[in-house]
């Protein structure tokens, strides 16, 4: 029953401020838990900043946007020291942050759903609005535009529970009578739609990915090293035994994957295991062991690369790109290199050119900030680098973010950093007029 009772109980506390029980709000627990809830929270004690009406509009506004937005409206004696990093961790979901004390206003966000000079540019642009409503609503309007990610399952879902009785009945009641009945509707049917892309964009993932884990299957296969043959040392045999579990590894991943962003950890295992043998061959073979470097950029299959080479896609610009030795011979003699291709609408297409679902699976072989400038110039590089790419696809490949999309449950697990930084001392703020360190 939580499921149902919670979310109504923290919605009729915003649309009637004054209710019994509201007060204890200026807790940031309190706080917090209401904003798992729902988007917006009116401390009882700042109900003259913000009407029932008017949060109840705004929660609706960003409910209907399905984006990651938090609003909280504390009374001015709220104290400010570390807020919106306290309030964040308290909260534990990824999003845009936005709090106003009393007369003053800031806002911060994890880097995965806004930069940090995105939203500095977006408290500044909404400090001279004096009227809270209007500054609100300006600033929900305005990142409403440009987060990344998606409005938490909570506020649909209730945090969990199951089961419906007379109680439940009563509280979908109260959700009617507030009129949320529409807005509800509309959420979950953009979350639908969000999870039938990704659900998609998976699928396609799976054809390609799956050819990687035969191919790799099929290298052991063919490798010529027996744990016990003679010279075989212990190093060697771990070696061998890295490079099966990632196969097995990989395989597993694959099998558990949910989403696009899941099929990174799937490439990554593959990316260890080809090394291993890299390094397995090098040990028998009595060579230095090699550096590890990104596999070939034309075709991760090739193994891991042994320079860069420049190398001009056709139509764009000259760029270094990690290859094989074999690619890098027929660079040298002006042959075209041994690409990988996927299939798209259009045709075989390379993979950079076959539309942003392939991200994650590049993102696995070259993450981190090697990827953007391999990429630039391309469709693939293109799309990722659009607001809207980690909502869909997934963060953390160097265009910005972490491992959490907006709207995820993360907990303490962010980066206090995106919160403020050097918080230790001042007021919370720093476009405001705020006393102490800048935000």
């Amino acid at each position: 029953m939580r499921s149902l009772i919670v979310p109504v109980a923290a919605a009729v506390a915003v649309l009637t401020a004054g209710a019994t029980g509201a007060h204890a709000a200026t807790d940031l627990s309190k706080v917090a838990e209401a904003l798992r809830d729902g988007p917006v929270y009116v401390d009882p004690a700042a109900s003259d900043q913000l009407s029932s009406a008017d949060a109840e509009a705004l929660a609706n506004k960003i409910e209907d946007a399905d984006k990651p937005v938090f609003v909280a409206v504390l009374p001015a004696d709220q104290p400010t020291k570390d807020l919106l990093l306290n309030l964040r961790t308290e909260t534990g979901i990824t999003g845009l942050y936005g709090v106003r004390v009393g007369d003053r206003f800031d806002a911060a966000a994890d880097a995965s759903v806004m930069s940090r000079q995105a939203v500095d540019n977006l408290v500044a642009s909404v400090q001279s609005a004096g009227d809270p409503k209007a500054q609100l609503n300006d600033f929900v309007d305005t990142a409403l535009r440009n987060v990344r990610g998606t409005a938490p399952a909570s506020w649909s879902d209730g945090g969990g529970g199951s089961g419906v009785d007379a109680s439940g009945l009563i509280a979908v009641g109260v959700v009617l009578a507030a009129g949320g009945a529409g807005g509800y509707a509309l959420v979950r049917r953009n979350r639908r739609r969000h999870e039938e892309k990704q659900r998609a964009a998976l699928e396609k993932l799976r054809v390609v990915v799956d050819e990687d884990i035969t191919a790799f299957g099929e290298e052991l296969e063919r490798l010529d090293f027996h744990p016990a043959e003679s010279g075989a040392d212990d190093a060697m045999r771990a070696d061998y035994e890295r490079a099966l579990d990632s196969y097995e590894q990989a395989k597993r991943l694959m099998d558990s994957a949910r989403k696009p962003e899941d099929v990174k950890a799937v490439t990554q295992a593959l990316n260890d295991g080809r090394f291993s043998l890299t390094e397995l061959a090098a040990r028998r073979e009595h060579r230095p062991l090699p550096e590890r470097r990104p596999p070939c950029f034309f075709d991760p299959r090739h193994g891991p690369s042994v320079a860069d080479e420049t190398w001009t896609p056709p139509g764009g610009t000259s760029r270094e790109v990690p290859v094989c030795a074999a690619d890098r011979t027929r660079l040298s003699e002006g042959r075209d290199p041994v690409v990988r291709e996927v299939d798209t609408e259009q045709g075989r297409r390379p993979y950079w050119e076959a539309g942003p679902a392939y991200g994650p699976w590049a993102g696995g072989y070259f993450g981190g900030g090697l990827l953007p400038g391999l990429l630039v110039g391309t469709m693939l590089g293109s799309l990722m680098a659009t607001p809207s790419y980690g909502a869909d696809y997934g963060a953390g490949y160097g265009y910005g973010g972490g491992g959490y999309e907006g709207g995820d449950m993360s907990g303490a697990d962010f980066n206090s950093g995106d919160f403020g930084g050097g918080f230790g001392g001042g007021d919370f703020g720093g476009g405001g007029g705020f006393d102490g360190g800048g935000f």
